[in-house]
């Protein structure tokens, strides 16, 4: 199931791909306690903290045509990052799944390497993150819903910009050959990072599952 209406690198590479994600997709019930607190913990590593990647975007790109959709995405993902604590908080904590545990170091390894690329001078790469990040959070919203529901958490609509506004805006944007690579390599980099971490979450699912 790749993102409706949106081609290029979000529906090859996004978070659905993923084969964990598409296990959970089947099946939610699958998952234990532990793996739920996982998921909503790294998510929150990864993405909870201010300033983030649509941030960095905003005070990196001056295209009039990505003002608007930038101010939605911004306040759109402030309210996604509440909720994400919110789920993170109810979730309770992670216990590690090795006497060795690196999970997160990694993930916050991830972290450091979202913030340089959103924060790179090369034109369109800041912001074709950000668009690939909206794009593929609408597939992760689906599983935060499900975590959300799973631990009493209140799930307000999102008001993020739509998969369709997101798509159209990319498409503005790449005007040049050079400007759609940038916003390629931005997107593909995002996705990169999210389909890492969904395999990490598999990993730690898998080895509890061994003991």
């Amino acid at each position: 199931m790749t993102q409706p209406g949106f081609a290029g690198p979000v529906g090859r590479y996004g978070s659905d791909t993923a084969p964990y994600v598409r296990l959970i997709a089947e099946d939610f019930t699958l998952l234990s306690g532990a793996d739920v607190a996982d998921i909503a913990h790294f998510l929150c590593v990864l993405h909870g903290r201010h300033p983030g990647v649509i941030d960095h975007a905003a005070t990196r790109t001056v295209d009039d045509a990505a003002r608007e959709w930038l101010v939605k995405a911004t306040d759109g993902f402030a309210a996604e990052r509440a909720f994400l604590t919110k789920l993170t908080v109810a979730a309770g904590p992670i216990s590690g799944v090795s006497v060795d545990d690196q999970s997160n170091a990694a993930v916050l390894g991830q972290r450091k390497a979202l913030e340089m690329l959103s924060q790179s001078d090369r034109s369109g790469c800041a912001i074709g993150a950000a668009i690939a990040l909206v794009a593929d959070w609408h597939f992760i919203r689906n599983i935060l819903e499900l975590i959300a529901l799973r631990v009493g958490v209140e799930a307000r609509s999102s008001i993020l910009p739509t998969v369709r506004e997101t798509s159209d805006l990319n498409s503005r944007l790449a005007q040049t050959p050079a400007l759609e690579r940038a916003l390629n390599f931005g997107a593909e980099q995002l996705l990169n990072q999210h389909r890492g971490l969904w395999q990490l979450l598999e990993a730690r699912r898998n080895m509890r599952l061994s003991r």
